[in-house]
């Protein structure tokens, strides 16, 4: 069913969002024009666990490269709304349902929006839609697709973590099960990372993920916006997950979160909060992690830095490491030196 033209409603503590929530999202964004997202609970948490913060999550997780355009599935945006006790007097979670419906139609009517169907994944689904004059369209109430909870989520987020994406995961403590190990190559600019990982795929017969922060970076002539780098991380973590279903036995990751959090700080003096949490949790992502040394010829291919910064970056990403704990293995030479090393470590 396709309701060109209409606006449709999804409402949900969202707490914390997770794929069945996305399941949601997106097969109500794929029937209607414009997609109202309502976020709240009462008693609600603090921040990290506030209906603002989490629907900033889900914000995050469906930008594009244009975060100008805002939030979008597809081609239809998303309007996403965090609601409060104290600003909209949001009624108890135990309140009846009659409550809760009545209070989202006042909610509608004060800010001009009609909607035309309700998405739900409930049993209360029907009556709230009738209550607003909506059609209403049922949305795996089985949870025979993602058979996950926001409860169960809460109650065990590492059982949970398979039903989760990177960024919300990562905002647990937690990293869904890779399909295959990631090994995860950093260094500072211009020390031979891209080279090795596109050596390493072709020696171990499988694939590898560039930085994507360097593909934006280029798409957006330089020009990247604070936004940008969690987004950065965000879509990088997709795209390793993309490639690992085509990886045979190990998959090459150039650069990770933590290294895109260190940008955020260079550039901006500053780190979202959910890219911090990415970053922390870069020791359990990744099976293992090489330093590549800035032992190679400089080049400056006019997207780079001044050839002074490398020694500078490369401390930093060390002193990373350590701060976070994760092992590593530093690595130099040629090229070919370098797949040996990382071969031989990995053969171990």
């Amino acid at each position: 069913m396709t309701l060109l033209n209409t606006t449709g409603l999804v409402v949900g503590k969202f707490r914390p969002p997770h794929r069945g929530h996305q399941l949601l999202l997106e097969t109500a964004a794929a029937q209607v024009a414009e997609l109202v997202v309502l976020v709240y609970a009462n008693p609600d948490g603090a921040s990290p666990d506030s209906a603002a913060v989490r629907a900033q999550w889900i914000r995050a997780l469906y930008r594009d490269d244009n975060v100008a355009d805002g939030p979008r599935i597809g081609t239809t945006p998303l309007r996403v709304v965090a609601l409060s006790t104290e600003a909209d007097g949001v009624p108890p979670d135990t309140a009846p349902d009659d409550t809760h419906r009545e209070f989202v139609r006042q909610w509608l009517a004060r800010q001009g929006i009609r909607v035309a169907v309700v998405f739900t994944s409930e049993d209360y689904g029907p009556g709230f839609a009738a209550h607003l004059g909506a059609t209403h369209v049922a949305v795996d109430v089985a949870r025979e697709q993602v058979p996950v909870s926001g409860t169960l989520v809460r109650q065990n987020p590492e059982l949970a973590a398979p039903y989760l994406h990177p960024l919300v995961a990562a905002q647990l403590g937690v990293v869904p099960p890779a399909v295959v190990p990631h090994i995860v190559l950093l260094g500072a600019e211009s020390s031979g990372k891209s080279t090795l990982c596109a050596a390493l795929a072709e020696a171990c017969h499988t694939t590898w993920v560039p930085e994507y922060g360097r593909t934006l970076h280029e798409q957006k002539n330089g020009n990247l916006d604070y936004e940008d780098l969690l987004y950065i991380a965000r879509r990088h973590a997709e795209l390793e997950d993309e490639a690992a279903l085509r990886a045979k036995g190990v998959l090459f990751c150039d650069t990770n979160a933590a290294t895109t959090a260190l940008y955020s700080y260079y550039y901006f003096h500053r780190c979202d909060p959910a890219l911090q949490a990415m970053a922390a949790v870069c020791g359990q992502r990744y099976a293992h992690t090489f330093v590549c040394a800035p032992t190679v010829p400089f080049e400056q291919d006019g997207w780079r830095g001044p050839e002074a910064l490398r020694s500078f970056q490369h401390g930093t990403i060390l002193m990373q490491l350590d701060f976070y704990g994760i092992p590593f293995t530093l690595i130099e030479g040629t090229v070919a030196e370098r797949v040996a090393q990382v071969r031989a470590v990995l053969g171990r």
